[in-house]
């Protein structure tokens, strides 16, 4: 059922909009009493996330029991993180998701039918993962929240990924991502029905589907001023809420180059990312748009690290990002990459694959450090003044030099792409 359902290429919906839609969603669910709250996590800052957690606590207040952060494999997030997202929503509801101890198998779908979705790709049984709270709390209603936008691994983001992957279980995120990696991303991106997806869509239904979920999805886009702006918010129980919010989001975050772009800029926010985990986005959302030899630049102040934890940073710094071919071999041969395949499918996504150059430039990490992964090296100094994104507008822009370079300030919020690869 869909309690709220508004959006269009050209709709802002502004805040007293948004409390509007959550209160008069929210008053036909009816009365209740134990609500637990899954919103996305700080790497989703600019979702609105925390703003609509902000607006459920106000509505029901001692009624939520727990806040449940998606972080997924991330990074926990910080007090000086949670402040910023969720201001002063009181911090003993706050539960941090240890998504390698923290969670219960619910129950596994068949390897055949996940050969069948991969064309062979992969014949292993899926295990269907999850917090425990989501399943042991006695909820009698579960918020999941978050923005639908391209995505590399679920080709769009959210709707049950906030729940089987975001508070997700280690085995269940691993070969999940490896599954989209093997498949190729490039086919996947952009798009909400592909294998990954309909993996979780099964998984959804047939374990998830007795208890009281009621997905919160939004679109942001920039507007003409380049302003983040809510484009869509659909607010319901179902797959037509999340298809609503996808099919809104193809329009307003896939931006189609007029021709390959031979240097892209991409520069990532030193507050949202800090690892190459996070800040690869830069490769995955614009790969699909940069020429045959062409050269990424990634600015990246905050990055002082490859992993979000000390295990899958060690695997990054051993492997490093040469390929499919090579990452494959590697897990063959490999046991502790192939207990980490999520892992695995991050070094293939953080690859060209030969056929563009990536040339990183890191606030904290050092030029040998950048070099051992198989990333080219610049100094951050040095192309910041060259490349100032204070000065740079999106998309393209002529340098005093008469090079001409696409500028993204932000990959997370959508996709670039050629028009015959979408």
């Amino acid at each position: 059922m869909i309690y709220f359902a508004q959006g269009s290429e050209t709709t802002t919906l502004n805040d007293h909009d948004i409390k509007c839609a959550i209160d008069t969603s929210l008053s036909k669910l009816g009365e209740k009493k134990r609500v637990l709250v899954v919103p996305p996590d700080y790497t989703r800052f600019h979702s609105r996330g925390g703003d609509i957690t902000t607006l459920i606590y106000t509505y029901y207040k001692e009624n939520i029991t727990t806040i449940l952060p998606a972080t997924g494999t991330h990074s926990p997030m910080t007090g000086a993180e949670r402040h910023h997202m969720f201001t002063d929503l009181p911090a003993h509801l706050f539960k941090t998701h240890n998504w390698r101890n923290d969670v219960i198998t619910l129950g596994s779908i068949p390897g055949s039918y996940v050969s069948e979705l991969t064309n062979g790709a992969w014949n292993d049984e899926w295990p269907v993962q999850i917090n425990k709270v989501i399943v042991n709390g006695d909820h009698d209603l579960i918020l999941s929240i978050g923005q639908v936008v391209p995505h590399e691994v679920l080709g769009m983001a959210n709707f049950n990924k906030n729940l089987l992957i975001g508070v997700g279980g280690a085995k269940s995120i691993n070969q999940s991502h490896f599954i989209g990696a093997v498949i190729g991303m490039e086919t996947i991106m952009g798009k909400a029905d592909n294998p990954v997806r309909r993996l979780l869509n099964r998984a959804a239904t047939e374990f998830l589907s007795h208890l009281p979920i009621v997905y919160v999805q939004t679109v942001m886009a920039r507007d003409k001023t380049g302003k983040l702006v809510m484009r869509g918010l659909y607010i319901g129980d179902d797959l037509e809420v999340f298809t609503l919010a996808a099919a809104l989001s193809r329009k307003v975050n896939i931006t189609v180059v007029d021709k390959p772009l031979k240097k892209a800029v991409v520069f990532l926010d030193p507050l949202e990312y800090k690892s190459t985990w996070l800040g690869n986005k830069g490769i995955y959302r614009t790969r699909m748009a940069l020429a045959h030899n062409g050269n990424l630049i990634i600015l990246a102040p905050g990055v002082k690290s490859f992993g979000e934890d000390m295990t899958i940073d060690a695997l990054i710094r051993k492997y490093g990002y040469k390929g499919t071919p090579s990452t494959l071999e590697s897990v063959q041969n490999s046991d502790e990459l192939r207990d980490n395949l999520s892992a695995a499918a991050h070094l293939i996504h953080g690859s060209s694959e030969g056929r563009f150059s990536i040339t990183y430039c890191p606030g904290s990490l050092t030029k040998t450090e950048i070099e051992s992964v198989h990333y080219h090296y610049s100094d951050l100094s040095t192309m910041l003044l060259k490349y100032d994104p204070q000065k740079l507008t999106e998309g393209y822009n002529k340098m005093p030099d008469g090079e001409e370079i696409f500028f993204i300030s932000n990959p997370a919020l959508g996709l670039w792409t050629q028009k015959e690869k979408i």
